[in-house]
Order: structure tokens, then sequence, then C-alpha cells
């Protein structure tokens, strides 16, 4: 018996339906990371990819050349539009802003532009560009779209986003931090911050850090956390130790992957507490991020797969 009408197109729908699927799926770790880097939080990029999937299963996948490419230029246009909405967001922030930290696996060092794009460091670094600038420089630099496709994900001539790249590559060059560690300059570094606040060891802890080190936290208003920036070495090592310090027997430490860097998870009784993102060079520690917000931490109990 043939199949009615109403059954072919509803298997032709199904069919369709599980191509895009397939496709989405396939990209999805790119449209993530792209989505990441563009705001710096992954409950947004994850409400960006909600978003670019409701649009992506609408489309007609025969009148598309380059799925990978239309998939992006969607997501793009989505987290452009959360970008401008967070903006807002932040200015009523309580307290210095931080990424929201990315447990991810070691593997992702081992991809070292991508792993320097998603850092930390580098990530507050791209807040100061404006949104566009951020999206083009994210596209090209750090994914390699060609000029023509981020001109359709942006909204403007290939010639204006050449321009844009430009000023935005220039912009970040002058902030652009630097970091050469090798694995044992890490684990050194690391095992000489942690023996030093169990310690309670300031002079100890304090060869360990770079002279100009900076600290930053983010609580959000939710937990405490330093309201400024900390800079200089004797500063950072006995805030450390006298904040940490006192409560070094509540505390455990786990040494983790961050955004492709190395880290320290600390919980309080089992509980999360804040993670604490390091930026090492030359085998010193020349940059804490320590993040406190709850909110911020709710997605620490999975790794995220990171992709270019």
């Amino acid at each position: 018996m043939n199949e009615t009408p109403h059954a072919e197109n509803h298997a032709a729908r199904d069919e369709t339906t599980d191509a895009a699927t397939a496709a989405f799926l396939a990209h999805r770790n790119l449209l993530f990371t792209v989505a990441y880097e563009m705001l710096g939080s992954a409950a947004d990029a994850e409400d960006v990819l909600q978003e670019t999937w409701l649009r992506w299963v609408g489309v007609d996948l025969g009148a598309v050349r380059d799925q990978r490419a239309y998939l992006v230029r969607i997501t793009t246009r989505q987290a452009l539009t959360r970008l401008r909405t967070l903006g807002r967001r932040k200015e009523s922030y309580v307290g210095p802003w931080l990424p929201e930290p990315l447990l991810t696996s070691p593997d992702v060092a081992e991809d070292v532009e991508l792993a320097e794009s998603v850092s930390m460091a580098m990530l507050l670094v791209l807040e100061t560009l404006k949104p566009v600038e951020r999206a083009v420089f994210v596209l090209r630099d750090v994914f390699d779209f060609g000029y023509d496709e981020i001109a359709q994900a942006v909204d403007k001539s290939p010639a204006a986003v050449r321009q844009i790249a430009h000023r935005a590559r220039e912009h970040v060059a002058a902030r652009r931090p630097r970091s050469d560690a090798s694995p044992d300059d890490v684990r050194g570094a690391l095992d000489a911050f942690h023996r030093a606040i169990v310690t309670g060891d300031v002079d100890g802890l304090m060869t360990a850090l770079a002279p100009d080190v900076v600290l930053l936290g983010d609580g959000g208003g939710l937990r405490q956390a330093v309201p400024r920036p900390v800079v200089g070495a004797d500063k950072v090592a006995r805030l450390l130790v006298l904040g940490l310090g006192k409560l070094a027997d509540s505390l455990s430490w786990e040494p983790v992957h961050v955004n492709g860097h190395p880290a320290v998870a600390i919980r309080s009784n089992g509980e999360l507490e804040s993670v604490v993102a390091l930026r090492i060079d030359d085998g010193l520690v020349t940059g804490l991020y320590a993040v406190r917000n709850p909110e911020k931490l709710a997605r620490m109990d999975r790794e995220h797969v990171l992709s270019r």
C-alpha cells in the first residue's frame, strides 16, 4: 500500500531534521567555542547555541553551500546580540567581572593558539574590544575564517571587515598576554603556591610570584572577593596567606585545567568555593584570577570540549 502524501511529507520532514541535527552536532564544539570566546560566559554561550539550533532547523539545507560557515554565521549574529545585552548587564555587576571558568582537558593546551585565545588573560583583553571588533578578531585570528565569510556574519562589507580586523589586531597586540611556561615551570609554581598557602609561608609564596603579579577576584556580590586589583608580590602573598591560611584545615585543593591553563579548584567542606586560574611566565605566577561567584562555578562539574 502506498504512503499517503501526508505520511510522505512527514517522513521528508523527519529526514531533513535528522540531517540538520547531524550537521549541528558535528560542529557543536566549534560553535560553542566561538560563542564562548565572544561572550566569556558558558551560560550565555549555551543559550546562543540553543538560539542557533532553533534558526538552523528552519533553514533549507539544500540551499546551503557550506554548513560550517552558515552555522558559524548564525552563532555569531546571536552572540553579537547577546554581547550587547551583556554589556548592559556588566555595568551593574557588583565588583570586578571575570570570565566564567571552563573545566577543560589537558590536551587543549596542545593547541597553543586555541589555549591562548580562551585563557582568562586573553578573554579580559577581548573584553576591551567593541562587539563587532571582537567578533571579527575571533573569527579571523582564532578560527581563520575568510573576510567574505566574516562579512556575511557581521553584516559588513569585506573591505570594512579587513579594516576592523586590522584595528582589532593592533589593539590586542598591544595588550596580548605572553606565556611560554614549560610543564616543569607550571608544576613548580603550583606546588610552591599550594605549599605556601597551607603552611602560611609568605616568603615562600613570594618566591613563586612575579614582582608585578596581579590578583583579580570576582564574587559577583554573592561571595566576598577583592573589590579591586591587588598588585605586587608582597601584597598578594600576604592577602592570600592571611585569607586562605586561616581556612586551610577546612579547604581541599585540586589542580585542574581551566580554559586550557593550570588552575586550582578550592573546596570548603566538599563544596566548590572558588577557582583560581594562574598565568605563569618564566616560571613565576604573573596573574591570579579568583572566581568565587557561585553562578559562574555551576558548570565546573564537567569538562567542556573546545574546538577550532
